[in-house]
């Protein structure tokens, strides 16, 4: 999970408009998605065995291979699933040039089975108070999370101050990353990106601060109210 955390909260909403949008062939994306598709089953059984044998390391360079058939800036993970063992996840995090190669991606995927399920965007955990955190070989429960957040209605977005107790002995990396995982984990991508705004680092806890399954609830209420696509992610 934390290989997207960077890109998904650091898209550029102002910035996006700055550069020549690519012009993407829905034909040339589906015949892509098609050629991955057969990859991954040729694949399939090497993963499976590196999954059994607790190494799915040994199969990063041969997977990553396959995306770049579909696009070289795209992003992959094997997650557990939620309906079945495995979730295989390939990701625009809400590039919007790259999406076309996800939908088409996702349209041609197989039927989940019992095995496999397939996500174009990181799925939110059902119960971030569940995770802990490890740093440095301590560990940062997300149960003491706490989020302060203010929606913008001008730019529908909500702003949030994130808490953890443990903020005080980690330095400004690890800070950060405490800061935007449980966000992340809490939402999934796609509620994330289309609804965080601003994101605040909180030395201490801030007033009418709630904690993570109550923040989620707000987040997919307003979404819900403005129609997006990612309230109903679960």
């Amino acid at each position: 999970m934390m290989r997207f955390l960077r890109r998904l909260f650091g898209r550029a909403r102002a910035s996006g408009g700055e550069r020549e949008r690519e012009e993407v062939s829905p034909t040339e994306a589906a015949r892509r998605a098609e050629e991955f598709w057969r990859r991954w089953e040729e694949l399939l059984p090497e993963v499976g065995a590196a999954l059994g044998d607790g190494e799915p390391q040994r199969m990063d360079h041969r997977l990553a291979e396959a995306v770049a058939l579909l696009h070289p800036s795209l992003n992959f993970s094997i997650e557990r699933g939620r309906d079945a063992v495995y979730a295989l996840v390939i990701t625009s995090q809400a590039d919007p040039e790259l999406r076309p190669y996800t939908d088409a991606w996702k349209a041609a995927a197989p039927e989940p089975d019992s095995l496999w399920e397939y996500h174009d965007a990181v799925p939110p955990v059902p119960d971030p108070t569940e995770v802990t955190v490890n740093l440095h070989g301590k560990r940062y429960p997300l149960d003491e999370v706490r989020v302060a957040a203010q929606f913008d209605e001008n730019r529908s977005l909500v702003d949030v101050a994130v808490y953890h107790p443990g903020f005080a002995e980690l330095d400004h990396a690890e800070r950060e990353a405490l800061t935007f995982l449980p966000l992340h984990a809490t939402l999934g991508e796609k509620l994330a990106a289309d609804r965080i705004g601003r994101v605040e680092t909180a030395e201490s806890l801030p007033e009418n601060a709630v904690d993570l399954l109550s923040f989620r609830e707000h987040v997919r209420a307003i979404a819900e109210q403005d129609g997006s696509s990612g309230a109903g992610e679960s």
